[in-house]
């Protein structure tokens, strides 16, 4: 077995074993949350988490750009000075936003359970976002199995602070948010100590680069906003929820979200490994990689669609309050095929291909139908089981976007390949929301058997090639 292929494996495992711990602390924590807070106090500690996702898109692209320009570098050749430089200047803007953010706060939130939600969304936006200039610098270095430490380790020392919390009686959403940002702040000096050479170093080697955080920010700016759109087309939905329906609404929507969107942190995870290698790659041979890759992960991922079976008896009698909501999770588990191939596949090679502008494009299509579709199936048809669905319907869209014109700049044919898979998805859908849990799973059970005998060549083949690299 070649170096090449036991580093690209040591990669995986690491990344792989850091994102179980992630899956699993995340699991419980939306199985155990729900459980013991109050449907209405559930609906606070999402919103906080929803408004979360949104807080590491104020840096304007700036770490995106450090990203994209500097990526698969080795972590030596970087120029510390410089970085150290970056780091402050982006620590002196945050600070600048977060004091603008807490004014307004002040100024226009009266009620107090929002006052809190926002008011500590601004100290975790600081830290969140100068965590990721770390996490950053250390996954473009392909020191992978540092910045999984930090990630990992965050989420392991919030999960044993909510569980302290719990033994001691507290349930209340506000303790589970310092929870989160006491975990966030600790992660932070983590990955600052394992850069300590780029963020500890004398205050006179500070230069104001101007001219390189522009350079960065212009980079990156085409990927945040892209990202900021690819967030809002579920965003869109799940403010719409919030709006038309009610914070309780909105919390048990959010959880069967929750619960699908888990396998996203395996998906960007191995993102994360996949990405260092294409930029090294020569291009001549990337559409082969990705035939390739596109065959194994579609048959993980639908495979995965499996897990709903025993996820859905469990959770009807683990959460019997979020019963009738747990039939959303029918309607929004597929959701991870598309999300996964898109973040996996799809913009990773965009982004290797340096096509950001693509990506933006792409997303902003997703995002103002999602805004249609709110405003169709929520605000004047206020039917909710069609806005959830729409869900799954516009990352579809998007996904098929975007991989059609991949497909173009690589010239490879994909058109055959989303024709089965939409079958798949139709099949996986309609199934669960109109025949009972067994016999859906035999009819999906059986579909996916004949999917995987039909992909069963490619993936060997993958399997081969990287042996012989």
């Amino acid at each position: 077995m070649s170096s090449g292929f036991k580093k690209l494996a040591a990669n995986f495992s690491y990344v792989i074993l850091s994102n179980l711990l992630t899956v699993l602390v995340t699991s419980l924590v939306v199985l155990i949350l729900p459980k013991i807070m109050g449907v209405e106090e559930y609906g606070y500690w999402q919103l906080y988490i929803f408004y979360l996702s949104y807080a590491g898109f104020i840096h304007l692209g700036w770490t995106d750009g450090i990203y994209l320009r500097y990526g698969g570098m080795e972590y030596h050749d970087l120029d510390k000075t410089k970085f150290f430089s970056q780091f402050l200047m982006l620590l002196s803007y945050l600070i600048g936003v977060g004091l603008l953010f807490l004014l307004g706060i002040s100024a226009f939130i009266t009620d107090a359970n929002s006052r809190f939600v926002f008011t500590l969304l601004a100290y975790t936006m600081l830290v969140t976002n100068l965590r990721f200039f770390f996490v950053y610098v250390l996954q473009m270095t392909n020191r992978l199995k540092e910045s999984s430490c930090v990630i990992s380790g965050d989420r392991l020392l919030y999960l044993l602070l909510l569980l302290v919390f719990v033994f001691i009686g507290f349930r209340d959403f506000k303790i589970m948010v310092y929870a989160d940002l006491i975990g966030r702040f600790v992660s932070l000096f983590y990955a600052m100590y394992l850069c300590r050479d780029m963020a500890f170093r004398p205050l006179r080697q500070f230069s104001f680069d101007f001219q390189e955080t522009v350079s960065n920010i212009a980079v990156g700016i085409n990927l945040m906003l892209s990202n900021v759109a690819s967030m809002l087309i579920i965003g869109t939905v799940r403010m719409g929820i919030q709006r038309v329906w009610n914070i309780a609404t909105f919390g048990k929507v959010s959880l069967t979200l929750s619960i699908s969107n888990l396998l996203m942190t395996f998906i960007n995870a191995i993102g994360l490994v996949v990405f260092p290698i294409l930029k090294r790659t020569d291009e001549s041979r990337l559409p082969k990689i990705y035939d390739q890759l596109r065959n194994i992960l579609m048959i993980v991922m639908f495979g995965v669609l499996l897990l709903y079976y025993p996820l859905k008896i469990v959770l009807d009698h683990w959460l019997p309050a979020y019963k009738e909501s747990l039939m959303f999770m029918a309607l929004v588990f597929p959701m991870s095929v598309y999300e996964g191939k898109m973040a996996l596949l799809i913009n990773t090679y965009l982004k290797a291909l340096r096509m950001e502008r693509q990506i933006f494009k792409v997303n902003v299509t997703a995002m103002l139908l999602s805004f249609a579709s709110t405003l169709v199936f929520a605000v004047f048809l206020h039917n909710l089981n069609a806005t959830v669905l729409s869900i799954v319907l516009l990352l579809t869209v998007r996904s098929i976007l975007a991989e059609v014109i991949l497909a173009k700049r690589m010239q490879i044919a994909v058109v055959k390949d989303m024709g089965i898979e939409l079958l798949m998805t139709f099949v996986f859908i309609a199934s669960n929301w109109f025949l009972p849990v067994y016999l859906a799973a035999a009819s999906y059970g059986l579909v996916y058997l004949a999917y995987s005998l039909y992909k069963y060549r490619s993936l060997k083949g993958l399997l081969r090639q990287l042996r012989a690299h």
